[in-house]
């Protein structure tokens, strides 16, 4: 009896502690998709309640919640000028399906209301509303922002920037290449740390790899020796932290 209830004690220890580490797992990967930039594309103009050009928008909306998106990305379009609406959605790459259905179900309307085009960030997906419809061919370099970690790297900035700028690099190359999907992921080792990074472009942007260099090297100017740091638009982006934060 007493060697029964040692084991069941034991294993009810055991069961704590795997749930306590799947808890801290899930949040260090910070899975929760939450909210990180909009802007609201105010050129463009606004539309009437009502107008050919809500039900163009609230058709594409409805249309995109109902997909699964296997490949996570879509670039859909509905109605003619001066009604013509194109949505962009794009999910992470470790983020495909349901996994990232807080873009189409966002409060971007709320956020800008009634203006034509609009764009929100989430951790693992973007939404791009517009009135116009740019070629594949065109990289946007406008819709762009950069986040970073408050803190800085202690020791040896310049190698730490070095070994990520190398390493980003090195996703860009294989994010490029046909059969990648347009994204990269992985992690180095730098010394008793681990550097996790992503990269990432539109699934119709054909410039990938121009996208991506040109926001390494963006990145570069604007978070230097910090500890995390991402730069994002609508033909790619791009992420490095010292923690993990995708899907395996």
């Amino acid at each position: 009896m007493h060697s029964l209830y040692s084991l069941s004690k034991y294993l009810v220890c055991f069961q704590i502690l795997a749930v306590q580490l799947f808890v801290r797992y899930v949040s260090s990967l910070n899975l929760t998709n939450a909210y990180v930039h909009h802007k609201c594309l105010v050129d463009q103009g606004k539309y009437k309640p009502g107008s050919e050009y809500e039900e163009n928008l609230n058709y594409l909306i409805n249309h995109i919640s109902t997909q699964k998106f296997p490949d996570g990305f879509t670039h859909t379009s509905r109605g003619d000028a001066p009604n013509f609406i194109t949505i962009v959605f794009q999910c992470r790459g470790d983020s495909y399906g349901s996994k990232c259905s807080s873009c189409y179900a966002t409060n971007l309307r709320k956020r800008c209301q009634r203006y034509k085009g609009a764009i929100i960030w989430y951790d693992q997906c973007f939404l791009d509303v517009s009135s116009f419809d740019s070629p594949p061919t065109m990289i946007d370099y406008k819709n762009t922002f950069a986040m970073h970690n408050q803190k800085t790297v202690n020791e040896d900035a310049e190698s730490f920037n070095k070994k990520t700028r190398d390493f980003l690099y090195s996703l860009m190359l294989k994010a490029d290449k046909p059969k990648a999907g347009s994204y990269a992921a992985g992690e180095l080792r730098l010394g008793a740390k681990k550097l996790y990074a992503m990269v990432q472009c539109a699934l119709d942007i054909f410039q990938c790899k121009v996208c991506l260099e040109w926001s390494i090297n963006e990145l570069s100017k604007c978070c230097y020796s910090k500890q995390g740091a991402r730069f994002l638009g609508t033909s790619c982006n791009i992420r490095y932290e010292l923690y993990p934060f995708l899907r395996t």
